[in-house]
């Protein structure tokens, strides 16, 4: 099964892709998990990244598009992945299609983790982090709005809906009761 994952900060993407990953036995591929597996093995797209990021500037998509490619032609990812944090834009998803059509594959699904504005902001608040006060979760909450409003309408037809609040078990059953339910 081939799967996206998207949700606002603090919806346990993470949490479920770990938990999906190991029932399906399938790879959880995490864009930040990349990033950082191509900078510390010092990989070219891993220098590159670097040197964006060095200077202060965001990583250019098509640096992202070409580390997400590479794990993709990875031999675990044969039987299906579970991507968490990519596609984040309509251009990314547009690239991810051309990857998996050049492989004579498509997305199984994109799973959406709904969770309320003031769960993620009391989930955030309690990890105790100094980059997550209230401000900066709610400015980060409308940052994933607006970015990804554009994307669900892309995936609109594979868009699958899950209530992401609850015990962990619990919602991995929702995702998988929902995946069975739309026949993927």
């Amino acid at each position: 099964m081939r799967l996206v994952l998207v949700g606002p900060p603090g919806a346990g993407k993470g949490t479920q892709a770990a938990q999906m990953a190991k029932r399906l036995d399938v790879p959880h591929i995490s864009t930040g998990d990349l990033f950082r597996a191509n900078l510390k093995g010092e990989t070219e797209l891993g220098l590159e990244a670097k040197r964006y990021m060095d200077a202060g500037n965001l990583v250019p998509d098509e640096v992202t598009v070409a580390m997400v490619r590479d794990r993709l032609g990875d031999a675990d990812t044969s039987t299906g992945f579970i991507l968490d944090g990519f596609p984040r834009t309509t251009s990314q998803a547009e690239s991810l299609a051309q990857i998996l059509k050049d492989k004579g594959l498509a997305l199984d699904a994109v799973v959406e983790f709904e969770v309320d504005d003031e769960v993620v902001v009391q989930r955030l608040l309690g990890r105790g982090r100094s980059d997550d006060n209230e401000d900066v979760i709610r400015n980060r909450q409308q940052v994933y709005r607006d970015e990804t409003s554009p994307l669900l309408r892309y995936y609109s037809d594979r868009l699958v809906k899950v209530d992401a609040v609850g015990d962990v078990d619990e919602i991995t059953e929702r995702v998988f009761t929902a995946l069975d339910n739309r026949g993927s």
